[in-house]
């Protein structure tokens, strides 16, 4: 008996054609062809493969392709229409907002990426690669990338194109003053003016010998340095003006503005004698008070009690008083003994009180002179140490405040100020040991010095000011934080040397007061011209206006 075999029914002709061809349905998407080419694709509203939406839809079309942008080649800014001037650094973040925003077009599409494509820095062309999205043909989102080429166009700026014509042409003087023998006051305003970037308007800065002239373009500029000022260091100012031009057709005036700081007439370390009214005004402290800050107002400290008095510049111009004493009338001394007083209970923030007895270091081995004082610093000095200080013994003090006290008064044999590194200092640049760090300049035309042994002494006094002010950042923590300190170039400072040539045997310099290295700042652009400044944003004219404006928001 033969067992009937079932048969099979006939597979589909389109199932034995995907066999065929290998295409396995249950894993394979579906595909349709495209409705230009006929290849197949993915499935999508607008039922064509890119390449042919490319051809069909241009999502660059009516987007800028070209553009000019104009450039001062002297102060290195950009022109933002109608008469703004921004700086910004190549392929920075601040010129590629600048040059994105130029494009005229971009509204309509999403923004997806941009970037600078480099070009010669001497080509004057900036190129950026723009990616754009937009919803095209039934709702398909097409992505485009496309180049924008920028056409730089030198031109001169206002300020600039004043300046060349006639650099005396400003509208804005400040002229700061500071009636002291030295100059060490304006090192610091100059380190301050630079950190904050108020020396990026100026047309120009003038030295003179008891301070600085600031001249500027517009006369906003200047009272902006006015309110900087009167923020960091005690000052009074007063204002004039005076008529330049006069347009009878439009009633417009043209003037210049001078501006005139003066400065207090007192810095650090310096020792004032106090009027009688002042110091019973402050609780009959005195009369001899040593500056010990300097800031918006300055600080009075009276080393016997340890009391500290600030002093701001209304204050001080009721009742003015000057310095009976500066740096240069400082004397030496080496620490003999030194005790705290009252076990140590008696403190006003970093200082201590304490009973000391020292000798003149040019008296040392010679005489057997003992001097006993008072001093706040028995946090810093030690049996041993020096320490430089006033000799009031034989300082000579005249001044006719000090007889109007009814009460007697004695005056201490010696004031000291602060502990002494100098002899520590001078062998360590025998030894050839450099700083590792500098500090930024202003470009200040200097006067026409005089010549031969005139010309010699101010250029000594220059230089001494300045070290003076670099041993200042190195002692002062507080006057530290305040500037910006930059490492000095590799190989500049030749520190390992000095390490190899030290001699155990010699006395240790360790405790030399140094700027640590976490305080120094990177050398990434000490271009003030590559830097962007916020004061910038704006600028005014505003050399004309009209007869009725008023003069309210001048500086009293």
């Amino acid at each position: 008996h033969h067992r009937a075999t079932p048969r099979r029914a006939p597979a589909p002709k389109s199932t034995q054609e995907a066999a065929m061809f290998g295409v396995q349905q249950a894993n394979a998407p579906g595909h349709v062809l495209c409705c230009m080419c006929g290849c197949g694709i993915a499935p999508n509203p607008a039922g064509m493969c890119v390449d042919c939406i490319r051809t069909q839809v241009d999502i660059t079309d009516g987007i800028q392709k070209q553009c000019t942008v104009g450039y001062c080649n002297q102060c290195a800014r950009y022109l933002q229409p109608p008469r703004h001037w921004i700086r910004a650094d190549l392929e920075s973040k601040e010129l590629l907002t600048f040059c994105i925003k130029r494009v005229k077009g971009l509204g309509k599409v999403k923004l997806v990426d941009a970037g600078f494509i480099w070009t010669e820095p001497h080509s004057k062309r900036l190129k950026i690669k723009l990616t754009i999205q937009k919803e095209v043909l039934n709702g398909a989102i097409l992505q485009q990338t496309f180049v924008v080429e920028y056409v730089v166009e030198w031109r001169m700026c206002d300020a600039c194109s004043r300046a060349a014509a006639n650099a005396d042409q400003w509208t804005a003087c400040v002229q700061v003053r500071q009636k002291v023998e030295h100059k060490r006051t304006f090192l610091f305003l100059e380190q301050l003016i630079l950190k904050h970037g108020m020396e990026a308007n100026t047309i120009g800065i003038k030295s003179q010998p008891d301070g600085l002239d600031f001249y500027y373009g517009s006369r906003s500029h200047g009272l902006k340095l006015l309110d900087f000022l009167q923020q960091v260091v005690p000052v009074r100012a007063r204002h004039d003006k005076q008529l330049v031009s006069h347009n009878a057709n439009n009633n417009t005036y043209n003037y210049q503005y001078t501006f005139m700081v003066e400065i207090v007439p007192v810095c650090k370390e310096d020792i004032v004698c106090l009027p009688y009214k002042v110091s019973l005004g402050m609780g009959g402290v005195g009369p001899i008070m040593l500056v010990t800050r300097v800031g918006a107002s300055f600080q009075l400290t009276d080393v016997a009690t340890l009391r500290q008095i600030w002093v701001d510049a209304p204050q001080y111009y009721r009742s003015p008083y000057r310095s009976v004493g500066s740096a240069k009338m400082m004397t030496e001394y080496i620490v003999l003994d030194i005790e705290p007083v009252d076990m140590g209970k008696q403190r006003a923030g970093k200082y201590l009180l304490a009973d000391v007895q020292v000798a003149r270091v040019s008296d040392f081995g010679v005489n057997d002179v003992i001097l006993h004082a008072k001093t706040h610093l028995g946090h810093h000095l030690h049996a041993g140490d020096t320490a430089f200080g006033y000799d009031l013994a034989s300082l000579q003090i005249v001044d006719p405040e000090l007889e109007k006290y009814k009460h007697g008064i004695q005056l201490p044999d010696v004031l000291l100020v602060k502990k002494s590194y100098q002899e520590k200092r001078r062998k360590r640049r025998q030894r050839g040991v450099d700083r590792a760090w500098k500090l930024q300049r202003m470009d200040i035309a200097e006067e026409e010095g005089a010549g031969g042994a005139r010309g010699a002494r101010e250029e000594d006094r220059r230089a001494n000011d300045e070290e003076a002010f670099l041993q200042e950042l190195e002692e002062d923590e507080d006057v530290r934080a305040q500037v910006q300190i930059f490492k000095a170039a590799p190989g500049a400072a030749n520190q390992g040397t000095g390490v190899q040539q030290h001699n155990d045997d010699d006395e240790s310099d360790d405790d030399v007061p140094e700027v640590p290295i976490e305080c120094l700042l990177d050398e990434l652009s000490l271009n003030r011209q590559a830097q962007v400044t916020a004061g910038d944003e704006y600028e005014e004219e505003e050399g004309e206006y009209e007869e009725g404006e008023s003069d309210d928001d001048m500086a009293d």
